[in-house]
């Protein structure tokens, strides 16, 4: 069977796909924020993480960074326990999330509107050393790497926090603050503070400056 950590900074979240896997695999470990999940990925060697992307502490890449330079898969120093393979598991879409996490070494992209069947098939295929895409990331994925065209460093983007970057591409697709909520499993509120902050941060007005500002950085 194969043994998994399941790294997401909600519980509610973790306990759901808990129940929808049921038996088919074995979970050795939760986490919930960079550093516990780097201590338990280390402790238990699973076969694969099931990664979110936006966690505290650095998010996913910076687990990736942190467990697979500990291990020494990169640096071929020959001392890397048995192969751990990660799959995110995120509510984003957007380009340099599922870029990032690629190139941080996840054999998968996945999006949390998966079934629990099609997660467990996921799972399995990652674990046997498959890549796995939700389908519309398929594509993208490939004509993203085969043209290098990933979103280029931008110094007023780097400035805002995971979070702020997930609620600013979600405004400038049109959600309501309610509907934001619901999607990132925030309250109102702290939508509301998220989006005067990135305002704030890019010294723009309201937010269809920002709608504009991030469709001409193509973040949308």
């Amino acid at each position: 069977m194969t043994r998994v950590v399941l790294v997401d900074d909600h519980q509610m979240f973790r306990s759901g796909v808990k129940a929808e896997l049921g038996d088919s695999v074995e979970i050795v470990g939760e986490a919930g924020d960079v550093d516990e999940a780097v201590e338990v990925i280390k402790a238990t060697q699973p076969d694969v993480v099931l990664l979110d992307v936006h966690l505290p502490g650095g998010g996913g890449v910076e687990v990736l960074r942190r467990v697979t330079g500990a291990a020494g898969r990169r640096s071929g120093d020959g001392a890397s326990p048995p192969e751990t393979r990660f799959l995110a598991l995120s509510v984003s879409d957007a380009a340099e999330d599922v870029i990032g996490v690629v190139r941080g070494g996840a054999r998968g992209y996945v999006t949390k509107t998966i079934s629990g069947p099609e997660l467990t098939r996921a799972i399995g295929r990652v674990a046997e050393g498959d890549a796995v895409f939700s389908p519309r990331l398929a594509g993208f994925v490939l004509d993203a790497f085969a043209a290098a065209d990933v979103p280029s460093i931008d110094p007023e983007f780097d400035q805002l926090t995971q979070r702020e970057r997930e609620v600013l591409r979600l405004i400038a697709r049109g959600y309501a603050y309610k509907e934001i909520a619901k999607e990132l499993f925030i309250s109102v509120k702290t939508v509301e503070t998220h989006v005067s902050s990135v305002l704030r941060k890019l010294q723009l007005s309201n937010r269809h400056e920002l709608s504009r500002w991030a469709a001409a950085r193509r973040l949308v």
